[in-house]
């Protein structure tokens, strides 16, 4: 008897789901809310598409399913993803470990999948929002507004909060919930931080490269160096996505967030201290503005003689030991208090959903036969570089495998 498979979600997760369950022999169905399928793949990468990384390590993950990655990857991992996309026809580019459509263009990858399940005969129902799963002695109801249908297996690819405008605005949730799975706290993820002061139009627009390091009730989380990209609300760039899922987590237990900033993120203690020292001697002479052209973007220069309490027009030999240390501080180490992180719609991906304590190796539920879990809807989230893309592609590969072969 062939297996029925209905895949909940027409996102990235969803629509390797579908082609590797009707590629084992099921007959598939998706179910997509909005009016196409895989309208969130098209904006990432920038419209590039970094489908995946060389470079893959389970830190490069977090969530209560981490421990997943090693299996699941072993059986469908980078190398698999690479070929089964060169199987499809796209061609490849790598870019110091991250990989791309060579087209670079996201579209490549989304029309690869169409024609793909169009090949294998998916049925796509789209602009149906699936409003209930239940099992009974037919199988697997899935309800929508339109119709009530039963199938062998369900999977649920629904993706999590962030980017609801594309479809992931946590109604997957509810649907896990309703057959009894826990949720686990879900926050913003991969986004920018919103900081307290009103100084940070001055600096909007600035790029450089800084250490970044984010502290919870005066603990150190952890650390990042990269861009950061000043903003008129406060700090973005890639370290601040990176570590902004923590921050949102410390938010939410309402801890005092901050982060501090080393502008200078190549030199230790005695480097810079060297460094100032020299300065002071040789430049003593010059305005505070002349002075510190050179060492940053003169906007953060600006900002930062501002906040030291320091006029542009002083000579450097008159400011005082006090002043000159609280500069060279503020280089080094600019704290910042951390208010807020920008909202879902504004997130590349969320953090936390489905508690995967209660999710088999395989993708099942523990909880209810039949039912299957793929990509964003479960508590796994990557760091950026291709990192969540390969998840939902390795997690669609297995739950759709499974969901077609279980009997």
């Amino acid at each position: 008897m062939i297996r029925t498979v209905a895949v909940i979600g027409g996102g990235a997760a969803g629509m390797m789901a579908a082609v590797q369950a009707a590629r084992a022999g099921a007959r598939v169905t998706i179910y997509e809310r909005n009016d196409r399928i895989g309208k969130k793949i098209l904006s990432t990468g920038n419209g590039k598409c970094n489908f995946s990384n060389e470079k893959m390590d389970i830190s490069c993950y977090h969530g209560s399913g981490r421990d997943l990655i090693p299996v699941l990857y072993e059986t469908f991992g980078v190398a698999e993803t690479k070929r089964f996309f060169e199987d499809l026809g796209m061609r490849i580019k790598e870019v110091n470990g991250y990989l791309y459509p060579a087209s670079g263009q996201a579209s490549t990858v989304l029309d690869l999948f169409r024609y793909e399940l169009e090949r294998l005969s998916v049925q796509i129902h789209t602009g149906q929002q699936v409003t209930a799963i239940r099992p009974s002695n037919n199988g697997i109801m899935v309800k929508t507004m339109q119709h009530e249908k039963y199938y062998g297996a369900a999977i649920l690819t629904c993706g999590g909060q962030a980017a609801p405008g594309t479809g992931s605005d946590g109604a997957g949730f509810k649907l896990a919930g309703q057959l009894g799975h826990r949720i686990l706290p879900v926050v913003p993820a991969l986004t920018a931080l919103r900081c307290e002061g009103t100084y940070y139009k001055q600096v909007a627009g600035v790029r450089c490269d800084a250490k970044i390091t984010l502290y919870a009730a005066g603990d150190k989380i952890c650390e990042e160096r990269g861009e950061l990209q000043l903003t008129d609300y406060g700090i973005s760039g890639i370290p601040v996505f990176q570590i902004s899922r923590h921050a949102a987590y410390a938010l939410r237990e309402q801890k005092h967030t901050t982060v501090k900033i080393s502008f200078l993120p190549d030199d230790d203690e005695d480097a810079c201290e060297k460094f100032w020292q020299e300065r002071w001697e040789r430049k003593a002479e010059q305005t505070m503005e002349v002075f510190l052209t050179g060492v940053v973007n003169k906007k953060i220069n600006q900002l930062l003689l501002s906040l030291a309490g320091i006029r542009g027009s002083e000579k450097a030999g008159e400011v005082t030991g006090k002043m000159r240390q609280k500069l060279q501080s503020l280089y080094r180490s600019w704290e910042v208090t951390v208010t807020a992180t920008n909202p879902f719609t504004q997130a590349q991906v969320s953090a936390g959903g489905v508690d995967c304590a209660q999710v088999a190796y395989n993708l099942a539920s523990r909880i209810v036969p039949g039912v299957y879990f793929a990509g964003e809807i479960l508590d796994v989230d990557g760091i950026c570089g291709g990192y969540n893309l390969q998840w939902a592609f390795s997690s669609g590969t297995i739950a759709g495998r499974a969901a077609a072969c279980e009997m």
